[in-house]
């Protein structure tokens, strides 16, 4: 059965609270929170305060992909404000070993993600170091967007590395996730499905989650 982690940059922000609430009280097992700065990704999204305020009210894990430049320099505060798992991108990290050691030394789990255009092969060096690899399946920066279905692909790789060498890391996807795609990733071997506007634009979004955890 997958992970499902709804991502609260499709949330009501005037609601906040109240769609925390809801994914608590659903069938989901994470928080995706999506941390965007303009510069890595043409797009400005939640800060330490929003996240430290839910925080408060969340009862699950937050899972915190940073779409950042210069990660390094902030994550011991993402640690204060509430971050579980630290996800950085392979991309925006020029020492990614050290990225990885530092959101360790924090107490908090570490993923790396890849952008659509970047080969899981590009881990082979670090996969022995992640608990999570996050698979793109949209150029990130923006919700909503339509799934590129070479990412199947990649996720077959990256099961086969991680099987072929007995470790332990978990893949998410994070992109145009709905029930048909997330079926065919979960076949592929996604442990952990992210989705958004699929769950948020529902007209019940914790039944959505329900039949997500269900595939």
């Amino acid at each position: 059965m997958a992970i499902i982690s709804p991502s609260m940059l499709s949330c009501d922000f005037a609601n906040i609270q109240r769609d925390v609430e809801m994914i608590n009280n659903s069938g989901a097992d994470w928080f995706h929170i999506d941390v965007m700065d303009g510069v890595f990704v043409p797009n400005i999204s939640f800060g330490f305060p929003v996240l430290a305020a839910m925080k408060k009210h969340a009862k699950k894990p937050m899972d915190v992909h940073l779409m950042i430049a210069h990660a390094d320099h902030f994550v011991s505060e993402f640690k204060k404000a509430g971050a579980d798992m630290l996800t950085v991108h392979y991309e925006a990290c020029t020492h990614l070993h050290r990225t990885i050691q530092l959101i360790n030394s924090e107490g908090m789990k570490a993923g790396v993600a890849l952008n659509p255009h970047t080969s899981v092969d590009a881990l082979d060096e670090i996969l022995s170091d992640l608990d999570l690899v996050l698979i793109m399946s949209v150029n990130p920066g923006f919700g909503g967007q339509k799934f590129i279905t070479s990412s199947l692909d990649k996720v077959s790789k990256l099961k086969e590395k991680i099987k072929s060498k007995k470790l332990s890391a978990l893949i998410e996807v994070d992109g145009g996730v709905n029930l048909e795609t997330g079926a065919q990733l979960i076949k592929a071997g996604a442990d952990a499905l992210v989705a958004g506007s699929f769950v948020f634009g529902s007209s019940n979004p914790a039944e959505t989650i329900t039949a997500l955890k269900k595939l």
